[in-house]
């Protein structure tokens, strides 16, 4: 007869102390797929992040258009439609981005992120695999208010590519948001205090802007700060790619906006993914 060994201790697999860039490429690809596997098999998710930006489109076109687009200059094709879509595009970048926040608040209170620590894969996968997933959904959004807005007016008046490079600028500032909004996420840990504290940088740097009508209309002390802040200029590079240099303040020059901006993004990102990722290690240490 023949002794069963006896069976040893469960023993965690140990993580590994150091990724190649191709392991933590896989596992981030790995989260990224993770997490947009959730918004599809969460229905509300997907319908409060579809519906919202559509409402706020019909919203402003229809019943505040009439008024606020009599201020819009005639370069923007003569609708307030077309003037609305770049700035209505950076918004939803904006809010878009504070699902990153609720998504990491989430995974930490469910403890999902300590069994991801528990697992062999790279650290980084977390934030960036997030980040990433929200880039895609928000890519998603902006695509489907770009169809809505075609279908009520909406008609670029420079070029295709003009037109595609504008979307895009939006979409490099939402992934720059995600960043700032992982950070806020990181630091209150509670979904409903993340939901809140989204909103705070939210609301006075998109109405304060040029996001809805020309920032000529504001008090002096005002424009001072909504012509310089990153909703303003994202914004208005966005609008000149698709409309055209005619809707810049006068002085503005699109090359000169587009440096502003892509500093703006690139600034914010690196700012806020250091920021993030000292913030993620005190949070699971």
């Amino acid at each position: 007869m023949t002794a069963l060994s006896e069976p040893g201790p469960l023993v965690a697999e140990p993580a590994r102390s150091r990724v190649s860039v191709t392991d933590a490429v896989s596992d981030t690809l790995v989260l990224v797929r993770r997490n947009l596997v959730r918004v599809v098999r969460v229905p509300q998710l997907l319908v409060f992040a579809t519906v919202q930006p559509i409402m706020f489109l019909l919203l402003f076109n229809y019943v505040f258009g009439g008024a606020i687009g009599r201020t819009i200059p005639p370069e923007a094709g003569g609708a307030y439609i077309n003037w609305l879509i770049p700035g209505l595009l950076v918004q939803i970048s904006m809010f878009g981005a504070s699902q990153t926040a609720l998504g990491l608040t989430e995974d930490l209170s469910k403890g999902v992120i300590d069994r991801f620590r528990s697992l062999p894969m790279a650290r980084s996968a977390v934030l960036t695999g997030r980040t990433l997933a929200d880039l895609v959904r928000n890519g998603a959004v902006l695509g489907l208010m770009l169809v809505v807005g075609f279908i009520i007016g909406f008609r670029y008046q420079t070029s295709f590519l003009g037109f595609l490079a504008g979307a895009g600028i939006t979409l490099l500032f939402a992934f720059a948001m995600s960043w700032v909004m992982a950070t806020i996420g990181l630091l209150v840990r509670n979904p409903e205090a993340a939901q809140s504290a989204a909103f705070l940088p939210t609301f006075p740097f998109v109405f304060a802007s040029s996001v809805f009508l020309p920032t000529e209309t504001m008090p002096a002390w005002l424009r001072v700060f909504a012509d310089h802040q990153p909703v303003t200029v994202v914004t208005n590079a966005a609008r000149a790619l698709m409309l055209g240099e005619g809707t810049l303040l006068p002085g503005q020059t699109l090359t000169m906006q587009l440096l502003v901006a892509f500093a703006w993004i690139a600034g914010i990102t690196l700012v806020f993914a250091t920021l993030s990722v000292r913030v993620y290690r005190r949070a699971v240490a």
